[in-house]
């Protein structure tokens, strides 16, 4: 009853509405407990991750295209989008003038405790991250400083990275003996599982400095303490308070199911030939209904541009789910993450095996699926890979598998980071002719790109309203321009 009515309240707030100013919204309040802003912030940044930014970077990463049938998502799929069609421009303002100023509210406010404020920190810290992987530069400095300045100038992604990093560790210092006053939604108060997720977002971000080359013995250092102290959260850092009832379900599912009231998406071909490869029946029966003739098929890139015979029946659709959380960070990504960095930092093959093996467990748990061992103990057991590389591919696939109705936009960016899964060389008319020579998980240039020959979308276009308003808003960067981490 108390998280119903909590939740009640939460929805009231975030009625009010937002503009796209970032730094002042003439419908925020003003004389709101800070102690209930922060469950506002959480739900509204759930919308922000797990509907806004979702289905865009599910195409990307391919994870599902457009069904031949429906049209929804046709220039996305083929990538003819430019800054005018406002992709992310719903999420940028819901994140700006609704998540962050929340935050802010409790960070500047003098009625929280500290661990109030360190809670707050972690939630801006990761929606300041999501920024930067999807636009490379975004408001810092300058921003959230309401009439004092409306028209903030954007920082550099790396200095924003290292913003918010220094943040994390001065606002930490700040708890001390505290617990937290504010209600919260994702981790029940409990300061661990914050902490945890704080040093969860630390590797997550040290390891891009690394492959950045940007200080990267440093941040090794930083990344190798992370792992002797093994001070991460237990369980998923989720926003899971949603129910099969009008207004208070998934978001993505409204967008998809209720709001569309249409089906739209199917299994992408590159997921779907690849955990047909591993035999992972279990997690395919769990994210994807069977086509007309029974089967669970994948679809290639924009097939509904290319190959005009293709129909709804000879897809896979996707399953949506009403109740299904919002995952801020999960179990999986983070022992997928503890692997790379035993493996690649303290040369040891055992704690990085043993990772690898929870991470795919983890995924399994989350998704209430038993059977994880019949995975890595057969098709993609750790001795499959006897280099290196071998054993990270490993680790980065099977972190593209596990981040599938989870978190899209890291599978994205970690995509971007890693380069696995790989480009394939073969077109999409080629495998749709004979899919002989491609390998099975290889991502797949569209069988029509808007942007020409094997160019892909390696960032968000800077939000057109932005640019509309903000005169200090960067001019337009091609989305085929990678962001500042993505280097290789």
């Amino acid at each position: 009853m108390k998280k119903t009515i909590l939740y009640m309240a939460v929805a009231t707030l975030m009625l009010s509405g937002c503009s796209i100013d970032v730094n002042h919204d003439p419908n925020h309040p003003t004389n709101v407990d800070p102690a209930l802003e922060l469950p506002g912030a959480e739900s509204s940044l759930a919308t922000v991750a797990g509907d806004g930014m979702e289905t865009p970077s599910g195409i990307f990463v391919q994870y599902f295209d457009q069904l031949p049938e429906s049209e929804q998502y046709g220039d996305l799929v083929r990538y003819y989008i430019t800054q005018s069609s406002a992709v992310l421009d719903r999420s940028y303002s819901t994140l700006y003038a609704g998540t962050l100023m929340d935050l802010q509210d409790i960070l500047n406010s003098t009625e929280v405790s500290g661990a109030d404020k360190f809670a707050a920190e972690c939630l801006r810290t990761y929606g300041l991250q999501l920024a930067v992987d999807n636009w490379d530069q975004a408001p810092y400095k300058e921003a959230l400083q309401g009439n004092a300045n409306t028209q903030p100038h954007w920082d550099k992604g790396e200095d924003i990275y290292k913003g918010v990093l220094n943040e994390l560790d001065s606002v930490q210092n700040l708890i001390g003996s505290s617990s937290m006053t504010a209600n919260d939604m994702v981790n029940d108060q409990n300061m661990k599982q914050w902490i945890g997720f704080a040093n969860a977002l630390r590797l997550r971000m040290y390891l891009r400095f690394i492959d950045a080359n940007v200080n990267a013995s440093v941040y090794e250092g930083k990344v190798k303490q992370l792992l002797a102290d093994n001070n991460f959260f237990t369980g998923d850092i989720k926003f899971d308070n949603y129910k099969d009832e009008a207004d208070r379900r998934n978001p993505w599912y409204s967008d998809q199911y209720i709001n569309l009231n249409t089906t739209n998406l199917c299994a992408g071909y590159a997921i779907m030939s690849y955990m047909k490869s591993t035999n992972d029946t279990t997690r395919i029966a769990y994210d994807f209904a069977k086509d007309g003739q029974g089967n669970y098929t994948g679809t290639l890139p924009a097939a509904k541009y290319a190959f005009p015979a293709l129909k709804n029946v000879n897809c896979s659709e996707m399953r949506y789910r009403a109740t299904m959380p919002v995952y801020f960070f999960t179990q999986a990504e983070l022992q997928f993450l503890i692997a790379e960095a035993q493996l690649r930092f303290n040369n040891n093959d055992a704690a990085a095996k043993s990772a690898y093996e929870a991470g795919i467990e983890a995924d399994f748990e989350s998704r209430g699926l038993t059977g994880a061992s019949k995975l890595y103990e057969g098709p993609v057991a750790w001795s499959t890979a006897t280099t290196t590389e071998g054993k990270l591919n490993l680790i980065y696939m099977q972190k593209w598998v596990s981040l599938l109705y989870r978190d899209h936009t890291e599978a994205w960016s970690e995509q971007r980071r890693t380069d696995v899964p790989k480009w394939s060389s073969i077109s999409a008319k080629d495998i749709y002719k004979s899919p002989v020579g491609y390998n099975a998980g290889d991502l797949i240039v569209p069988a029509v790109n808007a942007l020409g020959g094997n160019n892909v979308i390696k960032r968000e276009w800077i939000p057109y309203d932005a640019a509309l308003y903000n005169p200090n808003t960067p001019k337009a960067i091609a989305i085929t321009t990678p962001v500042w981490w993505d280097v290789k």
